[in-house]
């Protein structure tokens, strides 16, 4: 299973870089239960007795990337022990849009399992009513997944493997963790001049046994009671998206600033809790929060029930709103959750507004705003009724002129144009998922000259420190899009990232035929890449954020170092099999030795922190990606 690379312009090859992994996460905490039929699929652990097992959580979650919609069928996560025998923690297949999930990791089963150590394992992944689109030209376009040979995919079954000293423990009460990052972005080629747009894969996983950081957890199920005085409520787990079902059950935590969305009541702390005590068993649940590795626990930050949940007895849609005319919104990248049928992708959505339309904002809970409070750029969910179209091709029109719009934090990347107290300017190159070409910011503004500028996007930073902002560096912003037609300024920032601490992902290929002679130095302090290498392709960028570097243009060649603090994973992998490390130095020693032997180096992704000033990526995670020696 190898990095394939083709031929691409330097925005596709930012597309493919960009995205960190596709992860699949495999948690546990204290004070989980598992359902009968979380039990039952482990296969090995009697749900008549469920003192003597270990509880596993497995969750999944993706990085932003190459691709706008990555909809799957997920048919198994398959565990190893030691001994060679296996158990099964997917109760049941479920269908999994994975580019949805970039900011955040989702639950997918509650399993009991026999205490034991466990390898690796697999996951099998189903192709054949697969549903791909990616960005091209500046629009959504349909892609169709095919393998090395140009074949359509069917089922695909990838290997897991563990680092030596990362295996996964389980005991009997306890919980486990394991992280599966299944480098979706890194392990596939666009092509976008055919149609549909073709998207060459040979999937593999990294695993280890660590939570994805600086991702939130989101808990998905029917509600089963709660516990007002403990300040919990129990849910049966149902993934994604899932009409139905029960992937286990989980205790959910919470406290005085867990803040709850009810329909369209907004409550903080135990009142919150007190009102969900009111709700009937089997009301739709969704919580956001974290997992306390050393305590076990689930907290939930934000939590949504009843009608603040799509497609339990309201339809909802969630995307960016990429133009608005009138009382209409045009919503792209939109996912459509419907009463009546499976959720789905849809390339582009209109919700109608009226006056009646209430606005809520995610984090202020009880603020009931108008319509107009909805503006270009604005990630949303929106709650209403879909009109069914005559003509099966024709755009779905959601209606929410007797319903409510949930306003969520939104995401900025572009570079700085400029810094005063109080306000940073960007120039965009993206907002959340979707490249800025998307956007039209007609009548955002007071007037017509005043109507938002993607080159010049003005952001409201409030007391926020921007001193290390530089202008021509990359950064992000994150908060909310202002009204429409009240622009400037144009967004309120609430979270501002500068150059420095946005993450770095570098890649470079060397061909179909690879080299066995990538790098001019390989040692513990590093690596240095051979940038006069007949063999380099087109792929030889340094991604900070959304700003491409290519590699050329550097003074020299970067250092690929090793990161100093944190946990740190290294891989080589080959078709068929991934071999980890968590330590760097037996990592560029069996890469010194497989090369020497005459094994070539495909390409390699690397994932950190980069240092203009040194020349420096301090990676906390690389995959040099072999080929067979024929």
């Amino acid at each position: 299973m190898q990095l394939l690379n083709r031929q691409r312009t330097p925005r596709r090859a930012w597309n493919l870089l960009a995205a960190a992994a596709l992860a699949l996460l495999l948690i546990g905490c204290s004070g989980s239960g598992s359902s009968p039929a979380a039990s039952d699929a482990a296969g090995d652990c009697s749900a008549a007795s469920p003192d003597g097992c270990g509880t596993v959580l497995v969750a999944v979650t993706d990085a932003d990337g190459d691709f706008v919609s990555y909809s799957v069928d997920v048919l198994s996560v398959t565990l190893e022990r030691a001994n060679g025998s296996s158990v099964e923690t997917l109760p049941a297949a479920t269908r999994i849009d994975f580019a949805q999930l970039t900011d955040l990791a989702d639950l997918l089963s509650v399993a009991s399992v026999a205490p034991g150590e466990f390898v690796g394992g697999t996951i099998r992944l189903d192709y054949a009513a697969a549903e791909i689109f990616v960005e091209a030209g500046g629009d959504i376009v349909a892609a169709q997944a095919v393998d090395a040979a140009g074949q359509a995919l069917g089922v695909a079954e990838v290997e897991i493997r563990l680092a030596e000293r990362d295996h996964l423990i389980v005991t009997r009460g306890r919980a486990a963790f394991l992280s599966l990052d299944f480098d979706l972005a890194a392990s596939h080629t666009v092509d976008t001049t055919q149609t549909p747009a073709l998207v060459t894969a040979q999937p593999y996983i990294v695993a280890e046994i660590v939570p994805v950081e600086e991702k939130e957890l989101r808990l998905r199920g029917a509600l089963v009671g709660v516990d007002v005085g403990a300040g919990t409520y129990q849910i049966d787990l149902r993934p994604w998206h899932r009409r139905d079902g029960n992937h286990g059950r989980i205790t959910v935590h919470t406290n005085d600033q867990t803040t709850y969305e009810i329909a369209d009541a907004g409550y903080t702390g135990p009142a919150g809790l007190t009102a969900m005590a009111q709700l009937p068993a089997g009301t739709l649940t969704i919580a956001f929060g974290t997992l306390d590795v050393q305590a076990r626990e689930f907290t939930a930050e934000i939590v949504h029930a009843g009608d603040s949940v799509g497609g339990d007895r309201i339809d909802a849609v969630h995307g960016n709103v990429v133009a608005r005319n009138g009382d209409q919104l045009t919503v792209k990248g939109a996912f459509a959750i419907r009463r009546d049928r499976a959720a789905r992708f849809h390339r582009t959505v209109l919700v109608q507004l009226g006056p009646e339309t209430k606005v809520l904002k995610t984090g202020t809970p009880g603020s009931v705003l108008d319509k107009d409070a909805l503006s270009v750029g604005q990630s949303i969910v929106a709650f209403g009724d879909f009109a069914e179209p005559t003509d099966p091709s024709a755009v779905p029109v959601l209606d929410a002129t007797q319903s409510r719009v949930r306003m969520l934090v939104t995401r900025l990347h572009g570079t700085v144009v400029g810094v005063v107290p109080g306000q940073l300017n960007l120039r965009l190159r993206a907002i959340d998922r979707l490249g800025i070409e998307m956007f039209d910011f007609t009548g955002t503004g007071i007037t017509a000259a005043q109507d938002a500028d993607p080159q010049d996007y003005e952001i409201l930073t409030g007391s926020l420190s921007l001193s290390a902002l530089e202008v021509d560096r990359p950064a992000r912003a994150i908060g909310f899009v202002m009204p429409f037609g009240a622009a400037p300024p144009d967004f309120e920032g609430r979270t501002v990232v500068d150059h420095r601490n946005l993450r770095a992902a570098l890649g470079i290929g060397w061909g179909v035929q690879g080299t066995t002679a990538p790098f001019l130095s390989i040692g513990p302090e590093g690596l240095v890449f051979d940038l006069g290498n007949p063999s380099i392709g087109e792929r030889h960028h340094l991604a900070v954020g959304r700003r491409i570097i290519d590699l050329f243009d550097l003074p020299a060649s970067p250092l690929l170092a090793p990161q100093t603090a944190g946990r740190t994973l290294y891989g080589l992998t080959e078709p068929g099999h991934v071999e980890l490390f968590n330590d760097f130095d037996p990592f560029v020693a069996e890469l010194a030795l497989r090369l020497s032997g005459g094994t070539p180096a495909r390409s390699l992704a690397a994932y950190g922190r980069y240092d203009d000033a040194a020349n420096t990526l301090s990676a906390n995670k690389i995959v040099v990606h072999l080929l067979p020696v024929e």
